[in-house]
């Protein structure tokens, strides 16, 4: 049985949430990981090399970056239909939206929380207005980045939004995306799970 290795409130709550999806029987192991805040520690338990989550290891495969991890849990379950297989419609725009938030989207918030600008990051990552224009054009056309289905690249390419409200484009076809995503049973479930973590950890600090 694969198993993802999780900490609350991190980017890996967005694999606990597609896991709920998938209706998979995929395993989560919570561990600890240091903080931004200087709380936390890496956890020995964590296999991941840099102490960090979202991990899953699935036999003699060890998978990190939440765009592959997704892309390889939905490839093991298609099933659930939360992400074109090999050779079926909308493949190519689903792995393009899991590159893209990857290589485009998170670097550039960021940058944008960091304050940091120069020509280069517009030259090579576009800029956030672009990225908003992108974003509005699929789901101008659908309620969803693959048009009427729902699938990971949605649960990947929103997550940012639910910790950074702040930074959600203040454009309609955007703000409803994000509220249908957080309105899902699977991500409400999720959050649920994370702060009954959270309130554990702080009854024993």
């Amino acid at each position: 049985m694969p198993v993802l290795y999780h900490a609350y409130h991190t980017r890996s709550s967005s694999l606990v949430t597609l896991i709920d999806e998938l209706g998979a029987d995929v395993g989560i192991r919570d561990v600890s990981v240091r903080r931004g805040d200087g709380s936390g520690a890496v956890d020995p338990a964590n296999p991941h090399p840099e102490g960090k989550v979202p991990y899953l290891v699935d036999g003699d495969e060890h998978l990190r970056e939440r765009g592959a991890i997704m892309l390889y849990l939905t490839d093991r379950y298609p099933e659930a239909g939360l992400g074109p297989v090999h050779g079926a419609p909308g493949r190519g725009a689903y792995l393009s939206w899991l590159s893209y938030y990857q290589g485009v989207m998170e670097p550039l918030l960021l940058l944008r929380v960091a304050g940091l600008s120069h020509p280069v990051i517009g030259e090579t990552l576009r800029d956030v207005d672009t990225m908003t224009a992108r974003l509005a054009e699929a789901l101008e056309r659908g309620p969803w980045l693959l048009g009427e289905r729902f699938s990971a690249a949605d649960l990947l390419c929103v997550s940012p939004f639910g910790w950074l409200p702040d930074l959600i484009p203040d454009h309609p076809a955007i703000r409803d995306w994000v509220r249908r995503c957080e309105e899902r049973p699977a991500a409400q479930r999720t959050r649920a799970r994370d702060a009954a973590s959270a309130a554990r950890v702080a009854e024993m600090a």
